[in-house]
């Protein structure tokens, strides 16, 4: 090699590489890959894969899909999200919140079991996936802060129940439909004369049994001397268990003939390369639904990684959690798959069973991919009751109504955000329930800001704090009001600080100066200046100076643009206590 072809070859920036890591975590954690860490990680891997194939199966049927469809969109995703993703321990995939929101918005565009409904699928894991996509380069994760956390979980107990009730029609063998409670309870009462004995049999049995594994299954074989990481296993292989003892009670007795639905042939194939369809009429229809998938499935999914990522103080990156969760959903979409997301059950028997590294996901894909090739035919006499007995279990798990009685006791504002949510979840669907719930957090977040609480403070002796009047015993100047703010001033709120500083002001003669503490002002939009200018002018006409205290760098950069401050007709203190020490005695 020549020295002048030496010259020509350039070294990495050292920029260059923390920048590639930002955007593919990979480079990260695969430089200390070792051993110890892969053989944890396929450890983990094996015992979620078991976990994930009734499952995977079960959720496409949930999402009124053919049942490969789970396992497509259990590999592609699983694999992406390695590549992008933060968290040590997220599994994603199909989860059940999700594929309900998908049946019942496909179940408005096309009949279940046509080509249309199924490239709807694909369209609609596409959108999910390219708004996800956005959010994250943009970064507008913050959007997902709209949707409170109690909102949340009403929507996701009241879609519990209505998940609960779709699965019945399996459990009794009868059809029925609905995308409510209501008209799901009727369907079911109006269909009942088709009931099966067969079938309920083996749904109730499963049911009661998969009950059992989750809560008596393990202390029975730690009773029995097996080890604990050995009973965990086992009981992580329950819903196999059933899956596998159903299926040959099905062939066994040829019970198919008895009018027991079974899953039938499943393609024995690796994931096939779709196309989804992007006609206006379809994204049209698609577009809304999609971006309530995508914010519902990215606050549960960034919920379970921190709360995960804590444990082992890790660190989550909510914007690369949004790139990593589009292109888990693009790769659904490309594979014969329907829009993913982060499970929580999946994430936690992952992190039980020992996960280090998103790696675990990468070899859960493979044994996925190895079961869709070599054990779709073991699944032919697999009775669709079982699968919904895996999915009740599942999802009832969900359902918590005690969050109406703590909401009720710490906020009524919540509970009532809370409980309309349920209610218009329960009778009108998962979509008219999730949008009710982005409106009333977003209402209740105007609601609370635009009352902002003010207190009226004075000095505790013997120091150089302020606290509220009502609640201390303090030091008050009757000629200076000291109000302190505890809320950023925009658009909503100041016509009530300007009605609560006039009416308190109003006949109170030996008032002649005001000061607002700003100590918890973070923001000053335009209309709050100006109502901060009319304030001050208005006490002016009436002999009332206003004074400012601790007000904060960046706010303070903002007034200096206008002219407020020079028309100020008081002054701007560094500190509460030098206010109080200037103005203690009357001018």
């Amino acid at each position: 090699m020549t020295a002048a072809t030496q010259n020509t070859i350039k070294t990495p920036s050292p920029t260059m590489i923390p920048t590639l890591q930002k955007y593919l975590p990979v480079l990260d954690w695969g430089r200390s890959y070792t051993r110890k860490t892969f053989s944890n990680d396929l450890i983990a891997a094996l015992i979620v894969t078991i976990m994930l194939i009734p499952q995977s199966l079960a959720y496409a049927l949930l999402a009124g899909l053919p049942p490969e469809a789970g396992l497509y969109a259990s590999i592609a995703p699983i694999i992406l999200y390695a590549i992008f993703g933060t968290s040590r321990a997220l599994a994603v995939g199909p989860v059940a919140v999700v594929s309900l929101m998908t049946a019942a918005t496909l179940g408005n565009i096309a009949d279940q079991g046509t080509m249309g409904y199924a490239v709807a699928a694909l369209s609609l894991a596409f959108l999910s996936g390219m708004i996800l996509l956005l959010m994250g380069v943009f970064r507008l994760g913050f959007l997902a802060n709209f949707l409170s956390h109690p909102v949340i979980a009403g929507f996701i107990t009241a879609s519990g129940v209505i998940i609960a009730a779709s699965q019945l029609k399996h459990i009794f063998g009868i059809d029925a439909s609905g995308h409510n409670l209501y008209e799901l309870l009727i369907s079911l009462w109006q269909h009942l004369g088709e009931f099966n004995g067969f079938t309920f049999a083996i749904g109730a049995v499963a049911t009661a049994f998969l009950f059992w594994v989750r809560k008596g299954m393990k202390p029975m074989l730690r009773s029995w001397g097996l080890s604990a990481p050995v009973a965990d296993i086992a009981t992580k292989a329950g819903p196999v268990a059933a899956v596998v003892l159903s299926t040959v009670v099905v062939w066994l007795f040829s019970l198919a003939d008895s009018g027991v639905k079974i899953v039938a042939e499943v393609p024995q194939s690796l994931p096939p390369l779709t196309t989804p369809s992007l006609s206006y009429d379809l994204v049209s229809a698609l577009f809304v639904p999609a971006l309530l998938i995508s914010i519902i499935g990215f606050v549960e999914s960034i919920s379970v990684a921190q709360t995960l990522a804590a444990k082992k103080r890790q660190r989550i990156t909510p914007d690369q959690e949004l790139i990593a969760l589009g292109s888990a959903n693009l790769g659904a979409a490309f594979t014969g798959g329907f829009p993913v997301t982060g499970g929580f059950s999946r994430s936690v028997v992952n992190y039980d069973a020992g996960a280090e590294t998103p790696a675990a996901g990468a070899f859960t894909a493979i044994g996925l991919a190895i079961a869709a090739l070599a054990l779709t035919p073991l699944i032919y006499f697999l009775p669709k009751a079982t699968l919904a007995a895996t999915i009740i279990v599942a999802v009832l798990g969900l359902v918590d109504f005690s969050i109406l009685k703590r909401s009720w006791g710490y906020s009524k504002a919540d509970f009532s955000a809370v409980l309309a949510t349920i209610l218009f979840t329960l009778g009108m669907g998962v979509e008219v329930g999730v949008s009710t719930g982005v409106v009333l957090s977003i209402l209740l977040h105007l609601y609370k800001t635009s009352k902002p609480h003010i207190a009226e403070i004075g000095l505790i002796k013997g120091s150089h704090h302020f606290r509220n009047i009502h609640r201390h015993t303090v030091e008050t100047l009757p000629h200076v009001l000291q109000l302190r703010i505890d809320e950023s001033l925009y658009f909503a709120n100041t016509r009530f600080l300007e009605d609560y500083i006039y009416n308190r002001v109003a006949g109170d003669t030996p008032l002649k100066h005001v000061v607002l503490m700003c100590s918890a002002v973070n923001d000053i939009d335009l209309s709050a200046l100006e109502s901060l200018e009319a304030i001050n002018e208005r006490l002016q006409v009436m002999g009332v100076t206003l004074h400012l205290s601790e007000v904060k760098g960046p706010v303070m950069d903002r007034l200096k643009r206008e002219h407020f401050l020079s028309e100020l007709s008081g002054q701007v203190y560094l500190s509460h206590y030098e206010a109080h020490q200037s103005l203690r005695l009357p001018n």
